[in-house]
């Protein structure tokens, strides 16, 4: 008797490797994924303009790098002793505006180039509710704690979401030929107005992400969403607060995500790599001199092993740490 809803995804015909370059752009999958990647060394860029949930703003973060745009100060708000770009996270805020300047257009150089030689583009939307800057009309993606009463709150209507992503697909096109774009939907729930908006929320991404992947360039499905509400029907996969997923319930969605797109080959190094970067992160309680030797000359042996194997990994960090505890003295 089976008593779970597997979702499974078939193997996808392009690869990720420790060659390819990936750019995450989005909500909870994207930032859980590109972490988890990022942590064994793989080539990946996170949100070069901070965490995106509605599709416009993540629409935006592409089309400001396609475009080439360069911010100046006419393009940042003030408020509370910051200044503020609403294209961007906060993460992007500072009460000097030359130096949010030159962090917002440094991101958007370094994202540019990564995208010009990414092999894949993931896309995670996560709510087609919006927030409308009264005073301009624009579809903000931080509100940066502004007074309510500056923004009107709106929900997306499925025409308002592929009226962007169909033709920025054909631009990404254009820009990297080589490029393989795939959606994901959040598993994250948005309560704040309730279970019934959450679900209308979601049905607008569900069916736009579907005319969407009608596009000549193909593009793919990563079922995320349909991973965590079919199968991973347990509360214990998720966090405290009930709404986003809980470390176990990440991991899981991850390993089919590396089911999906690794290799063999890639997924054997992702595991060889990891083990040398968490024996880095690994707590050592009082060992012997010996014994810490041992272990730190096995690690920098893997370590040689790797980088003979493959040249670009860079454990730089690793081996001067590793080489210093085996020269510790107890």
């Amino acid at each position: 008797m089976i008593l779970r809803t597997l979702v499974k995804t078939d193997p996808s015909q392009d690869k990720i490797t420790y060659l390819t370059p990936v750019l995450f752009a989005g909500s909870c999958f994207a930032v859980e994924t590109g972490r988890r990647m990022a942590e064994a060394k793989m080539k990946v860029l996170i949100n070069p303009a901070g965490t995106m949930f509605n599709p416009v703003s993540v629409f935006n973060s592409i089309d400001l790098l396609l475009q080439g745009k360069s911010f100046t100060e006419k393009d940042l708000v003030f408020h509370d002793n910051l200044w503020h770009s609403f294209y961007h996270y906060t993460d992007f805020s500072s009460a000097d505006p030359g130096l949010a300047l030159s962090v917002i257009n440094r991101s958007l150089e370094n994202a540019r180039d990564f995208l010009r030689q990414a092999k894949f583009l993931f896309v995670t939307f996560g709510s087609a509710i919006v927030f409308r800057f009264k005073e301009t009309g624009m579809i903000v993606s931080n509100c940066h704690k502004m007074p309510s009463g500056l923004f009107s709150r709106e929900m997306l209507k499925v025409e308002d979401v592929t009226r962007l992503w169909l033709p920025l697909l054909d631009s990404l096109k254009s820009f990297n030929p080589g490029l393989k774009t795939v959606f994901t939907l959040s598993p994250v729930r948005y309560l704040a107005d309730g279970a019934h908006a959450n679900q209308v929320s979601k049905s607008v991404l569900t069916l736009a992400i579907e005319e969407i992947l009608s596009h000549q360039s193909a593009p793919g499905y990563f079922p995320a969403y349909e991973i965590f509400m079919d199968d991973l029907r347990d509360y214990r996969f998720y966090a405290d607060d009930m709404v986003h997923p809980s470390a176990a319930g990440a991991d899981y969605v991850f390993n089919i995500f590396r089911q999906t797109y690794f290799s063999d080959d890639t997924d054997k190094l992702y595991r060889e790599v990891l083990e040398v970067v968490r024996a880095r992160n690994h707590r050592i309680i009082s060992p012997s001199s010996q014994s810490l030797k041992i272990f730190a000359e096995s690690i920098l042996k893997k370590i040689g092993r790797l980088t003979e194997i493959n040249p670009g990994l860079d454990f730089e960090e690793e081996k001067t740490y590793f080489n210093s505890l085996g020269k510790q003295q107890y």
